[in-house]
């Protein structure tokens, strides 16, 4: 049988089918001011392949897309309808240890959401314990005990 396994080998066909891409959710940020904006953007993106939904949030200036799409190109289709685009730059503020600081907190963004940043997070790895537990109860701590 070894024989027959290593000939074998030599007759499969390899497919050049490449894989389906994963599905995958892509919040992008977008300049959009009137009906014909938002009709506009949402066409161009619901007519790309592998779309499966599109949510349009014009208050927020935020579009929402679902499918299996590669996230460079939803912003480069939108891009290409005049409006200015960039990913999705802001996260919870809840999400976020010190939502005040410098370059956190962005008058733009709307309401419960501040700036992405690497700094906002704790450190976890490296804090002192006690470190931890004075600023659990710090006024700078949003989600500090609501008993003080």
């Amino acid at each position: 049988m070894g024989a027959l396994d290593y000939l074998s080998n030599f007759c499969i066909v390899t497919s050049t089918r490449s894989k389906r891409k994963p599905m995958q959710t892509v919040e992008i940020k977008v300049k959009m001011d009137c009906d014909g904006c938002e009709r506009r953007v949402k066409n161009a993106v619901t007519t790309m392949r592998g779309i499966k939904s599109v949510e349009v949030y014009r208050k927020q200036s935020r579009v929402k897309v679902s499918g299996y799409v590669d996230p460079n190109k939803v912003l480069k289709r939108i891009k290409r309808t005049g409006k200015t685009a960039e990913f999705w730059p802001y996260i919870p503020q809840h999400l976020v240890y010190y939502p005040y600081a410098a370059q956190v907190y962005d008058k733009r963004a709307p309401a419960g959401y501040v700036r992405n940043v690497v700094q906002a997070f704790a450190s976890s790895s490296n804090a002192v314990p006690e470190e931890r537990i004075i600023s659990m109860f710090s006024d700078d701590n949003v989600n500090a005990c609501s008993i003080m």
